[in-house]
Order: structure tokens, then C-alpha cells, then sequence
């Protein structure tokens, strides 16, 4: 068993929901190895540290036990995923200047950011994937698959909002 750090982020399906009266029922539904955030209303947040087999196992259980405690909540995101240069300097201890130059000098090798604009966004997984084999950097592997399994569960969270005729056909337009 492995021990896999995320968060996950829920929209309660009531805005106006007391979020503190679910607090209570997440611990009994399993999730009493989660640090429960309710600081925005109609959200709730919470901070998993869950062992398990894989990364995918423990943020899929961590997602039924929410369902359990809160039927009708809505899952938001999953993290870790989406990251910028300064989340990846963070991440790997050193300065956002680094990761910029190193992201400049290797940009026909470096992960394609999935948005790019004043400020360009990765998926952490990739990333992380990436200078892993570069071989100068101590990454963790369950931070790589805790990040992937993220980047899982968001990518099939927004395919549920595409349009059915669109997503019947999404496949044949990006391959």
C-alpha cells in the first residue's frame, strides 16, 4: 500500500447548503483521512492523504466515499493537475527562472501546455514525467501517479459536458 496525497473539490447541489452539517458524514462515509475545507459557500474541499494500491484506486474511493456522505455534490476537480512555472519550481525546489529557461530551451521536447497564454498551463503528470527522465531531478513516484490519476478523473469529468453529437465524434477529430 502506498500513501497518496490530492484534493478534491465538490459544488454542493444546494448554493445555500450549510456545508458544516456534511462534515459529520464524510468522516462516517470513510473519508476520516480527509481534511474537510467548507470556507466557500456551496463547496466543499477536501485533502485526502489515503493509502491504497494505486493512485487511481485511492482517488476513486476518495470520490464514492464523498458520494456516499453527499449524493448530489458535484465534482469540481481533482489536484494535483494543472500547474504553472511557478507551481513546477515549487514542486521540484528550485526558481521559476530555471523552469522557464528550461522550458524555452527544450520547447519541441518539453510536455505541450494544454492552454497558452500570459500564463501557460500543464498537466502536472507530464510534466513531471518529463524531468523525471531528464534524470537531474528527485521526483516522486506517487506524485507522478497521484497527478495522473488527476488528470484522469478531470479529463472524463469535462467530457460529461460535452454535447452527445459532439462526443460521439471526438475521437475521430483528434486523431
Amino acid at each position: 500500500m502506498t500513501e497518496f496525497d490530492f484534493l478534491l473539490k465538490f459544488e454542493l447541489a444546494d448554493p445555500d447548503a450549510d456545508a458544516e452539517k456534511f462534515v459529520d458524514a464524510l468522516y462516517e462515509a470513510g473519508c476520516d483521512d480527509a481534511t474537510v475545507g467548507i470556507g466557500q459557500s456551496g463547496r466543499i474541499a477536501l485533502n485526502f492523504t489515503r493509502q491504497a494500491a494505486s493512485a487511481l484506486e485511492a482517488v476513486s474511493s476518495a470520490i464514492a466515499d464523498v458520494r456516499k456522505a453527499v449524493p448530489n455534490a458535484k465534482l469540481i476537480e481533482a489536484t494535483p493537475d494543472l500547474v504553472g512555472l511557478t507551481d513546477i519550481a515549487e514542486i521540484l525546489g528550485c526558481s521559476r527562472q530555471n523552469i522557464r529557461k528550461l522550458v524555452v530551451g527544450h520547447r519541441s521536447l518539453f510536455p505541450s501546455p494544454i492552454h497558452e497564454g500570459s500564463a501557460a498551463i500543464w498537466h502536472l503528470s507530464k510534466v513531471l514525467q518529463w524531468f523525471k527522465a531528464k534524470g537531474n531531478y528527485a521526483i516522486e513516484d506517487s506524485l507522478i501517479e497521484v497527478s495522473k490519476a488527476a488528470m484522469q478523473v478531470n479529463i472524463a469529468r469535462q467530457m460529461q459536458d460535452l454535447e452527445p453529437a459532439f462526443h460521439r465524434n471526438v475521437r475521430a477529430l483528434l486523431t
